[in-house]
């Protein structure tokens, strides 16, 4: 298993040379990814896409967003629940309940776990897997770092930070686990040691909480139509929630399908930039040292989370 560390000699805060620093002509991220090669990137299976459709906006316009669930070794249980309860038609009919500035939104069953609720939740649909929070790692990658030697960054959250399979991870020689960035999406949950089943999920629209990392199940990401999240109204009540006198600023969430579920003729595809490819490594240098003519000083380095792994639909 090849991994991509973080810790390039820029990713590091290592100088670069004096003439590297120099260039005006560097190209910019954006162009270094626009021009990747074709077999550098690699086809998100429609079983790992889910489709989440919201009321129309208020002119009327179609609201869709797409997650791109996580693959095995992270997760798994999680995201196993999710295609049941999407498969169920579970989430059909749904609300996003809570809208925190700077942090998460957070959409579920408005009657579950909310401070307004008026009513009984909906019942769960059976067969749904019970989680522990051991499964927040994954020891697999962990016992790979040991072997590989992988360098080790500066990160206050975790011994070294790096990418597989094309998402941001922390670890140590333990195991590893997928971190808090902007538009990930994990799985809302009470005290411990509740985990969650995945019937309440958010998404990170502000600044990254990295401290909910090993504490809380992330299972995807947003890839697209996160505007639709992101500019929703805030709430007044509690940690963002929306209070009985704003109920009619919760969103309702019409269905939410797996891709591999719909007709072929409505089904979107994705792609990501291998994380592997030599492209990616110039782009993530490119990201952390900033030579593009608009800037004046490199950075010198980055986190994990301002390199996100570029991610674009194909349109035939």
């Amino acid at each position: 298993m090849r991994i991509l560390a973080l810790p390039l000699a820029a990713l590091l805060g290592l100088a670069l040379p004096v003439q590297a620093q120099e260039e005006t002509d560097a190209p910019s991220p954006n162009q270094i990814v626009d021009e990747a090669p074709r077999e550098e990137w690699v086809t998100i299976p429609p079983e790992n896409l889910l489709v989440m459709t919201l009321a129309p906006a208020v002119d009327g316009s179609a609201r869709k967003v797409v997650i791109q669930l996580m693959p095995a070794p992270f997760s798994q249980g999680w995201v196993a629940n999710i295609r049941t309860l999407a498969r169920a038609g579970w989430y059909d009919g749904i609300t996003i309940n809570r809208v925190q500035d700077n942090y998460v939104v957070q959409w579920g069953d408005p009657n579950y776990d909310n401070p307004e609720a008026k009513g009984a939740a909906t019942p769960l649909p059976e067969g749904l897997r019970i989680m522990n929070e051991i499964d927040y790692i994954s020891d697999e990658i962990g016992q790979a770092l040991a072997m590989e030697d992988v360098a080790i960054d500066e990160d206050p959250y975790a011994n070294t930070t790096f990418f597989h399979q094309g998402w941001p991870v922390g670890g140590d020689t333990d195991g590893a686990w997928p971190v808090h960035c902007y538009g990930m999406v994990g799985v809302g949950r009470g005290y411990s040691p509740d985990t969650g089943s995945g019937a309440e999920l958010y998404t990170v629209i502000g600044h990254a909480p990295r401290h909910l990392d090993r504490n809380i199940a992330l299972v995807g990401r947003i890839v697209e139509g996160m505007e639709h999240l992101s500019s929703l109204p805030r709430g007044s009540g509690a940690l963002g929630f929306y209070t009985a006198e704003e109920a009619d600023k919760r969103t309702p969430i019409l269905t939410v399908r797996v891709a591999s579920d719909l007709p072929e003729s409505e089904r979107l595809a994705f792609e990501y930039l291998s994380t592997d490819s030599d492209t990616f490594a110039r782009y993530a240098d490119a990201r952390a040292n900033r030579r593009d003519p608009f800037f004046i000083e490199p950075a010198g380095g980055a986190d994990i989370c301002n390199i996100p792994v570029p991610v674009r639909q194909v349109v035939d």
